[in-house]
């Protein structure tokens, strides 16, 4: 059963490159003239969907700044049609959204997020599109080529869990740090992976970090 976060979300599905995309949509007021935020969930086979709470969390720091905001299953999650397709086609999923935001809008800024193997498909798209702003949490740095991965260059912000047991805190790190331009990092001492305890924390230095 989808998750709501407001009043104001509604489902839709999406014609996506494997068939229809289920998707939650939130359209601001006056949101012909605000941003779109876009959040990619974490990995499909470990039981990631777009209900995740560090999934609603990046839409609410979203939602601080008056954005229409989407978050979608990939392929093969929920009502999504398709099977995992190991990044590649869930990139796709997530242009195939791009695409749908552009026919309602002409030259929208796009705003994109996502946790963990989400992050690294929002950090994919970002390379690919003209994207204002990208909030990684958790990105799994030494679960796919994310070293290859060119420049990003909108302003970015990633936040990492300095308790992570699925992905390395040094690695993220690591990466991060080695880019160029560089992002934003936010350092969460005690979180793990799922950031238990801590959401409204997180939520709040997303917000002060994308403000």
């Amino acid at each position: 059963m989808l998750t709501t976060i407001s009043k104001h979300e509604v489902t839709e599905l999406l014609h996506g490159p494997s068939g229809q995309l289920e998707a939650a949509i939130i359209r601001a007021e006056d949101g012909e003239n605000k941003p779109w935020g876009i959040v990619c969930h974490p990995h499909p086979l470990y039981g990631g969907t777009m209900d995740n709470k560090i999934v609603t969390t990046i839409v609410r720091a979203f939602q601080h700044f008056k954005l229409n905001t989407i978050r979608f299953n990939f392929r093969g999650v929920g009502r999504s049609e398709g099977l995992f397709d190991e990044g590649n086609g869930e990139l796709n999923d997530l242009l195939s959204v791009i695409d749908w935001i552009r026919q309602q809008k002409t030259e929208p800024d796009i705003w994109l997020g996502g946790f963990s193997f989400g992050a690294y498909i929002a950090a994919k798209g970002a390379t690919l599109i003209d994207a204002k702003k990208l909030v990684m949490i958790a990105p799994p740095v030494v679960h796919f080529p994310m070293q290859t991965l060119p420049a990003i260059k909108c302003d970015w912000v990633l936040a990492q869990g300095m308790q992570d047991d699925v992905v390395s805190p040094e690695a993220v790190l690591t990466w991060a740090t080695s880019r160029t331009p560089a992002p934003q990092i936010l350092q969460f001492p005690e979180a793990g992976h799922y950031f238990h305890g801590q959401l409204t924390e997180l939520r709040l230095k997303l917000e002060e970090a994308l403000g």
